[in-house]
């Protein structure tokens, strides 16, 4: 498999596509202040301390505080297990067991209101959800992880030959420092020694850095963030098997790509383009197109059938449809067919979307247990290409296929979309008829107290449309039923769900005295 990057910069926002033998795979955006947090490093002051949750909120000059869990809290090195590197999507890889209530440790004994502690983001924030924290500080590098709390070598669990990770482990022994730890991520596998030394002095001389920042800043505040979106993707997506080229439009980002790769990565072979051609970059490679289309709530397939994906705030609902497939013959293999098919789109869409959290898939029921099995084992086979941790469970039988995926960063619509201003998010609004009736029942209780000769209805378009469609209907009704004329204003600036009744004051005059004024 080849791998392009290709960047499009503009001024307050850099967009990183990732090409997969010339499909868009993955897509990063960066924008000033809201860059992905995740990875980085705070000086923070612990606000709260929540005995009932086990958990504390912790200031880091956010907007939200974040929040830190007892388990992340407490480093123990002592038989910890560590996460593959490789099931992050960017952030650092971290100890198990952090939804184990069962905790030996309190949080009221190891916190404390306004205490100062070092804290790294492993969740950045989510709608109302404050970034989560952990005390567990990891640096990644672009073939070891450096976990300075944690004295622990572990491999990438992507690297199979145990020749290679027994030889990896003899690497790091040879060259790390005995009070830290480390992580072989798979771009390692087959490395040579000098690289391996030269990455762990990187890592360690930073450590030092971030260390000096701690003791000499004030809290709150950040003391280390990450890389760049173009580099970070350099460094995390980008290896010696697949990596090909780098395409980007900006001539100093050009420059600063080429001496990086100098600086930190001299044996990667990527070749690295300054894009200069009329049309715009991603016009060009035609990314724009497939953003928009992952954007949609459908996604047609090839054979005409469809999918449908609802995300909410923590859980993501796909549904498959035949659409206009009819297949040829026998209904069960048409079903079948429709289902691998959309196996091959879900696992993209997942991926290229960031779709995290709890995701339920509705696949077409089928009646045979062997196809069941065919499409279940397609899907988890279709999710290997994906880096962030995923766990599917077996196909229900309802026919559902329920996986988690972990959320280190924002989706793609939340980074791209806001809620709708008609809808306010909720993806529709009411009908016109039921904007007529709704009217109509408000009318009868202005009707009641009014003093006036009638009313006005000041109303969207649409709805005035429909309350005077057939004859005056709704209209003559209104006007029989409380004795006053109505009269119906369309306002093309109404939102289409808002209206407004306006009572018309009789108009009080003067008797004619034959005098002026």
């Amino acid at each position: 498999m080849k791998k392009e990057l290709i960047v499009n910069v503009a001024p307050g926002e850099t967009r990183v596509a990732l090409l997969e033998n010339g499909v868009l795979a993955e897509f990063f955006v960066e924008r000033g202040e809201e860059e992905n947090i995740t990875g980085s490093i705070y000086k923070g002051r612990v606000q709260r301390v929540l005995p009932g949750m086990q958990a504390a909120f912790v200031d880091i000059g956010l907007k939200q505080a974040a929040f830190l869990y007892v388990d992340d809290v407490m480093p123990d090195p002592c038989g910890l297990e560590v996460e593959d590197p490789e099931d992050e999507t960017e952030g650092p890889p971290r100890a198990l067991g952090k939804n184990n209530r069962e905790s030996r440790h309190r949080i009221e004994a190891l916190l404390k209101e306004g205490q100062e502690l070092m804290v790294q983001v492993i969740k950045a924030p989510v709608g109302t959800k404050g970034a989560r924290i952990t005390t567990q500080i990891s640096l990644p590098g672009r073939f070891l992880v450096l976990m300075p709390t944690v004295p622990h070598v572990g491999i990438s669990r992507k690297i199979l030959c145990d020749g290679e990770r027994q030889r990896l482990k003899d690497l790091v022994e040879a060259h790390r420092n005995s009070e830290h730890g480390y992580i072989f991520r798979t771009a390692a596998e087959g490395v040579e020694a000098p690289a391996v030394s030269r990455e762990i002095d990187v890592l360690d001389r930073l450590w030092e850095m971030i260390q000096a920042r701690y003791k000499n800043q004030k809290a709150p505040t950040r003391i280390h963030r990450d890389l760049s979106v173009t580099f970070r993707s350099l460094r995390d997506l980008l290896t010696h098997d697949d990596a090909r080229r780098l395409v980007i439009d900006s001539r100093e980002g050009c420059e600063a790509v080429r001496q990086f790769l100098g600086r930190t990565m001299p044996d990667l072979e990527v070749d690295v383009v300054h894009y200069s051609g009329k049309a715009l970059i991603f016009d060009a490679y035609n990314v724009e197109a497939e953003i928009q289309r992952a954007l949609k709530k459908k996604v047609w397939l090839k054979s005409g059938g469809y999918i449908v994906i609802e995300q909410t705030e923590a859980l993501v609902a796909i549904d498959v449809n035949t659409g206009r497939y009819v297949g040829k013959e026998n209904f069960e293999e048409t079903i079948l067919l429709t289902n691998l098919e959309a196996v091959r789109e879900i696992a993209h869409q997942i991926r290229l979307r960031n779709l995290c959290g709890i995701i339920i898939i509705d696949f077409i029921d089928m009646a045979r247990p062997a196809n069941q099995d065919r499409v279940y084992q397609a899907f988890r086979d279709a999710v290997q290409a994906d880096r962030v941790k995923t766990n599917i469970l077996p196909m229900s039988e309802l026919g559902l296929v329920q996986m988690t995926r972990k959320r280190t960063r924002k989706s793609l619509s939340r980074i791209l979309c806001s809620n709708c201003p008609c809808c306010d998010g909720r993806g529709h609004v009411a009908s016109p008829v039921s904007l007529c009736f709704q009217i109509y029942r408000e009318l009868l209780r202005y009707a009641a107290d009014a003093a006036g000769e009638g009313f006005t209805i000041v109303c969207h378009p649409e709805t005035a449309e429909e309350i005077l469609r057939g004859s005056r209907s709704l209209v003559d009704v209104i006007e029989k039923k409380t004795g006053m004329q109505v009269q119906v204003t369309a306002d093309p600036a109404c939102h289409p769900e808002e209206f407004d009744i306006v009572e018309n004051l009789k108009v009080k005059t003067r008797p004619d005295t034959g005098e002026s004024g």
